[in-house]
């Protein structure tokens, strides 16, 4: 799929909406009225595309994007990764929040469209890079990771590697609850309930932690 095809499914497919627990940010986002809500696991695999990740707001990059706006004096002047970004709604917070620059990273391509759509869309400078970068040194005063616990083979390869960033970088982790999240070597941020869609997550809220990881 070409990255105009990707553009023009995504504007098909989703519609711009206020962020859960951050409406003064839009995202392209399902719902029970947009198409991709009732698309198959065939009609994706037909046109090539994982699943839309990037067609939600997390509960955690919800956390972390009120958070930014509410903290700013965190968030000013620095340098900032929005890893697994998804729908790069943390990410467009801290820009909004006064960040020196925000690089969101996630491994699909249909992402990426997404998160140029969703940057346009708010009006923000986010750079993009779309590439499996676990195991990389990577550049940044504060990595953001939102909701990544939700697999036993991804928590596994992902905590060694961001406890090894943690030497040099910031390291927030929202977590909403997920069954492979860690429990230790964390220092609480904040805590909020995120508003969800019952057909993601068989429930209204989820209650998301924000954490920082220790060195």
């Amino acid at each position: 799929m070409t990255p105009q095809a990707r553009t023009a499914f995504i504007r098909a497919q989703t519609r711009p909406a206020p962020a859960p627990l951050c409406p003064e940010i839009a995202a392209y986002q399902a719902s029970e009225i947009t198409p991709i809500w009732q698309a198959s696991e065939d009609f994706l695999d037909q046109h090539g595309i994982a699943p839309p990740y990037w067609a939600f707001v997390w509960p955690g990059s919800a956390a972390l994007a009120r958070y930014s706006l509410d903290h700013p004096a965190h968030i000013q002047g620095r340098r900032i990764i929005d890893f697994a970004a998804g729908s790069g709604v943390a990410g467009i917070a801290a820009l909004r929040a006064g960040a020196a620059a925000v690089t969101a990273i996630d491994i699909d391509p249909m992402a990426g469209a997404a998160l140029a759509l969703n940057a346009e869309l708010n009006g923000v400078n986010l750079m993009i890079d779309i590439a499996d970068r676990v195991g990389a040194a990577l550049e940044a005063d504060l990595i953001f990771c939102g909701d990544i616990c939700y697999e036993a083979p991804m928590a596994a390869r992902l905590l060694p590697w961001l406890r090894g960033l943690a030497r040099h970088a910031e390291i927030w982790l929202a977590e909403p609850g997920r069954a492979y999240a860690p429990r230790d070597g964390f220092a609480p941020l904040a805590c909020y309930d995120v508003p969800v869609l019952r057909d993601l997550e068989s429930r209204t809220t989820r209650t998301t932690h924000l954490l920082q990881l220790l060195p």
